[in-house]
């Protein structure tokens, strides 16, 4: 099943035409290594997303039941206070510890790099479960205009946009509801499809795109303005991060290699901040 195919033909990964397994070029749309050094077979079995949106959900969920089982070890109250998103919530330290953001996390303690992870924690099952329907209803369309690896680059440039923002509204500025001390949630990278989606639809001249788009967006705008304990100033971020990362990589060009190696490096260096927060706070959770 994953073994790597060295001879024959295979479908181009962008366009969908039938190329030889070792063209250096597609004809018909001008990618170049078309068949992914033999394993686009492999890699179109996983969808058009190349499995990223179901890798967000179940990562976010792992992060998220991890979150509670170290909350009840350490002795906290998952049960939460306050806001309705924050029932059954990871306690505030351990979120920390896996990688949340804000001004406190940025500024005060110095952890820069949790602008990458943040998108991939929660504070509640509210919380959670609102942000994952909108993951599987957004990230299939993304991935069918962008392509699997451009979907990726956009998710995490909205995380770095929005926790961005987030935290220096928090550290600088006093304004309700836009900015936080702490913060979470994947509803930065969300906005960031939502800003991907728009641009395309401008870029494209689909009106059905970027009206769909915007509805969606002026939606989760007003719930946000309205609902206690939402970071706005994520969301803002976020956006604008996805429709920047949209008109740099241009959809109406054709995926390429270079996306790929994009992708992995966004997910290689997201991992690598969930350890950093982990090694950071974790000996002082145990002292």
């Amino acid at each position: 099943m994953f073994k790597r195919q060295r001879t024959g033909s295979v479908v181009c990964a962008s366009c969908g035409s039938l190329v030889g397994v070792n063209d250096e070029q597609c004809y018909s749309c001008g990618r170049r290594n078309p068949g992914l050094w033999g394993f686009a077979p492999i890699l179109r079995r996983l969808g058009n997303d190349l499995g990223f949106v179901p890798l967000i959900i179940y990562g976010c969920s792992g992060l998220y039941v991890l979150g509670l089982l170290l909350t009840m070890y350490f002795g906290g109250n998952i049960m939460g206070s306050g806001s309705p998103l924050g029932i059954l919530a990871p306690d505030p330290t351990v979120n920390l510890m896996l990688g949340s953001s804000g001004a406190r996390p940025v500024f005060l303690l110095g952890m820069w790099w949790t602008v990458l992870s943040a998108g991939w924690l929660h504070a509640g099952i509210i919380h959670i479960g609102l942000n994952m329907m909108w993951v599987r209803n957004l990230g299939p369309a993304v991935a069918d205009m962008f392509g699997g690896s451009r979907m990726v680059i956009i998710y995490t440039m909205g995380s770095i946009g929005g926790f961005a923002l987030s935290s220096f509204l928090g550290m600088y500025l006093s304004i309700p509801r836009f900015g936080a001390g702490q913060t979470v949630g994947a509803s930065a990278p969300i906005f960031a499809l939502l800003g991907a989606l728009m641009h395309y639809g401008s870029r494209s001249g689909s009106s059905m795109v970027y009206a769909e788009a915007r509805g969606y967006a002026v939606a989760m705008i007003i719930f946000g303005l309205l609902v206690p304990g939402v970071d706005n100033a994520a969301h803002l971020g976020g956006f604008a991060g996805g429709y920047l990362a949209s008109m740099w990589l241009d959809p109406l060009k054709p995926e390429r290699v270079n996306h790929m190696v994009g992708a992995l490096i966004c997910l290689v260096l997201t991992l690598l901040s969930i350890l950093a927060s982990v090694a950071k706070i974790l000996p002082a959770l145990l002292a």
